[in-house]
């Protein structure tokens, strides 16, 4: 099992060598190469991922254009809700910004590991507990911050996504066109 993620499940809770194994025979590490679709709206698909290097986002096609609903990176899980906890099928899409290596693991494949090794269960909760958690944060975040908010608390979590992300995605995913986008970094510029 990589190092990163192993330290990320050893941070949630404590685990046997035998835990370790039993969660490292549901999982592969594998690279993708930028554009990947790695799941399409309508699809259903029970794999979740782990992101070890690269940029993962989550996308929707509203008349056409695409809507950025999130970006991933390293250190954090990427998962459809609807397909791991319903199997219902997607209404997004998940794709690599840029070249990933990720670790791909099927939520399937764990629930009989949940009968041999019960904490593996109570790790599963916490993870999807701090998931839900983040994306309730995300959520609040686009209802409640005005645009230039939600701009700044990109910048201060994520600074160097804006050399790894194209501008009109950033401006997607914090809800303005491109030229608004412009319009909010001059202002901080000239503020600054």
């Amino acid at each position: 099992m990589d190092r990163q993620l192993l330290n990320h499940f050893l941070s949630i809770q404590a685990l046997s060598d035998e835990e370790i194994a039993a969660i490292d025979s549901t999982m592969r590490t594998q690279q993708f190469e930028k554009g990947t679709i790695l799941l399409r709206e309508g699809q259903v698909s029970s794999d979740v991922y782990f992101v070890l290097e690269g940029i993962v986002r989550q996308y929707y096609l509203v008349d056409g254009a695409e809507k950025i609903g999130d970006f991933f990176l390293e250190g954090q899980w990427v998962l459809s809700t609807n397909n791991v906890t319903h199997g219902a099928p997607s209404n997004h899409y998940l794709e690599c910004c840029s070249a990933c290596t990720l670790v791909v693991g099927d939520s399937q494949k764990g629930e009989p590991l949940y009968k041999k090794f019960p904490n593996l269960e109570t790790v599963s909760r916490k993870l999807m507990s701090a998931v839900f958690m983040e994306q309730q944060t995300k959520l609040e975040a686009y209802i409640v911050d005005a645009p230039k908010d939600r701009y700044l608390k990109l910048l201060q979590a994520n600074p160097d996504i804006f050399q790894r992300i194209p501008q009109y995605q950033i401006a997607s995913y914090i809800g303005v066109t491109p030229e608004s986008l412009s319009r909010i970094r001059k202002r901080l510029t000239l503020k600054n």
